[in-house]
């Protein structure tokens, strides 16, 4: 493993740690807590994809006239990234992406889809996503949580933008949705499509995505020190940020 990857993951091993070992997991010991859980939870499912777009923007070919971008491997890598998350395949042979699954999933469970649906649709109707996301009347680590990874993709250097992506997402889902995984078991009949979901993730991120993330971080940041140390203090934003979203759902409980 690249020492500046190796010296990184150690240094924010123990906020991983914080949102890994969190109680919210143990908590979610019934289908009412689970909806609280899932209403607050899918507006990282959506900025995500905006953390992903911006990388694409970067990574790959998307102006006009094209242009083969710079770097085949991370190209690769985040072609690979949105074909599966903005195009996955579900067992009923359609496609969607993980956010509209996951929305789907809301429904089936009986938790509350409209406020993140609403949010969109201003977004949609031209209102700048800041000014709707503080009109949303949203609970504070929600907005929080949000204007930090949009303000990243939107304005941040690409590496900064990645090591929130890899750090706070690829290389922590597959250990967050175990314990996940195990409530969503233990609960009701209709959790199977969240199931499907938080499987899927765990496959994905755990075998390819999350080892391909810790590469795209060394094609980024190189040797320079400067940008290391800026992908770190990322990362350890990232990961605050999810540790108060999840102490703010145990709140509510």
């Amino acid at each position: 493993m690249n020492p500046e990857v190796k010296r990184l993951q150690e240094n924010i091993q123990a906020s991983k740690l914080e949102v890994l070992n969190h109680p919210i997991y143990l908590e979610l010991n019934s289908l009412s807590r689970l909806q609280t859980f899932l209403a607050y939870h899918v507006f990282a499912v959506w900025d995500f994809m905006t953390l992903l777009k911006r990388l694409q923007r970067e990574l790959t070919g998307v102006e006009l006239p094209w242009m083969p971008s710079p770097n085949p491997i991370m190209r690769r890598f985040v072609n690979e990234i949105v074909l599966g998350e903005e195009s996955d395949t579900l067992p009923d042979g359609r496609s969607l992406s993980h956010f509209e699954m996951y929305v789907e999933a809301m429904k089936a469970a009986g938790a509350n889809e409209r406020p993140i649906l609403q949010l969109l649709s201003s977004i949609k109707e031209g209102q700048a996503w800041k000014v709707a996301l503080h009109e949303a009347q949203l609970p504070s680590a929600v907005v929080e949580f949000v204007e930090f990874h949009l303000g990243l993709a939107e304005s941040a250097p690409v590496h900064a933008v990645a090591s929130a992506f890899t750090f706070g997402r690829e290389d922590l889902i597959p250990d967050m949705f175990l314990p996940l995984l195990n409530a969503l078991h233990q609960n009701h009949s209709e959790l199977a499509s969240l199931i499907y979901y938080t499987e899927r993730h765990i496959e994905l991120d755990g075998d390819d995505h999350g080892p391909l993330s810790l590469q795209l971080m060394q094609e980024l940041c190189g040797n320079d020190s400067k940008k290391w140390d800026e992908a770190e203090a990322y990362a350890l934003k990232s990961l605050e940020l999810r540790r108060k979203l999840w102490s703010a759902v145990l709140d509510t409980f």
